[in-house]
């Protein structure tokens, strides 16, 4: 196992001299920080290669099948971490450049593969041994020092609604890692949504709009229809839970629109959205008018959405979970539906809409 995977990690590998140390960085920031250090470049792959996927879908299975079956705390983040890796270096350095090197993979928000099938923290401390065993109690995932400064603003903010969540639920995404969906798209998701929403609710009464009058009324909206959006409109008679499914993606509805800029706010999610306004934002703007609506949000408010929503979700999962009262009146299908849509703005495991997943 650990032969074929050395062979996938290092498809043209530096030829080691003499007592040179080999390692793999896996980096979540979108743009790698200077190699300023001595070391000879074996590889670099970015998300703009195809071969990277495949690479680290290796990984993820070698980390976990390592594991014989036992899935520790350390050994779930470390695959977590490999999925929002961005940048792939596979790396020959003298053992004195180490130091060097380490603090290259701080900056780079990198974990690092070695040789001897260990996995190290940017200090250089053990997160998992070569026996596949976790190793140094005190390794620690890898996080940008913004995720960290984001998340005491939410736990400050939690604690002043009494929603309590545990101290080691780990950071978001950040500002270095992300890439955040283009105005076009936001809108051409948003559109989607909108139709299957507004056809959902006119099913629920004795009037069903019919699909013809809105591919009339809001052309641009079919263009981005996923699979499943297109499977439910082709239905004359969906099921009540599909109609009930796609009637709540108004709430995923107001998440974008606040990302465009045509909502000022969301509101604390412990009531359902205003369906009405966000139908008239749509209806009295047209097509046309929605269009010239130029940017996004910035990335620190989106990212500010994206950690309160995710550690409400889990407040609000475990609730209901242990069968307790849900704190501070949280309404836990608003947050799917937030924290789907927020996922799918920052590019959450690369997934496109009907593959986002909201995991807590």
């Amino acid at each position: 196992m650990f032969k074929r995977l050395k062979q996938l990690l290092n498809p043209t590998p530096p030829a080691p001299q003499g007592d040179e140390i080999l390692v793999n960085a896996y980096a979540t920031v979108a743009h790698l920080p200077p190699r300023d250090f001595p070391h000879v470049t074996g590889g670099l792959r970015g998300l703009a290669d195809p071969e990277l996927a495949k690479h680290l879908n290796g990984f993820m299975h070698h980390v976990a099948d390592a594991g014989q079956g036992k899935m520790t705390r350390t050994r779930y983040h470390v695959i977590r971490h490999i999925q929002r890796v961005q940048q792939h270096a596979s790396l020959a350095l003298a053992p004195a450049d180490m130091p060097a090197m380490l603090a290259w993979a701080r900056d780079a928000n990198a974990i690092l593969f070695m040789a001897d099938g260990s996995v190290l923290d940017p200090q250089g401390r053990a997160l998992l041994k070569p026996a596949a065993a976790d190793g140094d109690s005190q390794a620690a995932l890898p996080y940008p020092p913004a995720a960290w400064d984001r998340k005491a603003r939410t736990d400050a903010v939690l604690a002043q609604r009494q929603v309590t969540v545990p101290a080691d639920l780990p950071p978001v995404v950040s500002e270095p890692e992300l890439r955040l969906r283009t105005p076009e798209d936001v809108l051409r998701r948003m559109l989607a949504l909108f139709v299957v929403a507004i056809r959902a609710e006119s099913l629920t009464g004795e009037r069903p709009i019919a699909v013809a009058d809105l591919q009339q009324r809001f052309p641009p909206a079919f263009a981005g229809l996923t699979e499943l959006e297109r499977d439910f409109l082709a239905k004359d008679a969906p099921t009540a839970q599909e109609i009930t499914q796609f009637l709540w993606r108004y709430e995923a509805i107001l998440v974008l629109q606040w990302a465009l800029g045509l909502q000022d706010a969301l509101p604390f999610p412990d009531a359902i959205c205003d369906v009405a306004a966000i139908s008239s934002t749509v209806i009295e703007r047209g097509t046309e008018g929605l269009r010239k609506q130029p940017v996004v949000r910035g990335a620190t408010e989106v990212l500010d959405a994206l950690d309160l929503h995710y550690r409400l979700h889990w407040a609000s999962r475990q609730a209901l979970l242990k069968k307790t009262a849900v704190p501070a009146g949280l309404n836990d299908s608003v947050l799917q539906e937030r924290h789907h849509a927020l996922n799918w703005l920052v590019r959450f495991e690369d997934r496109e809409w009907d593959e986002v997943d909201t995991p807590t």
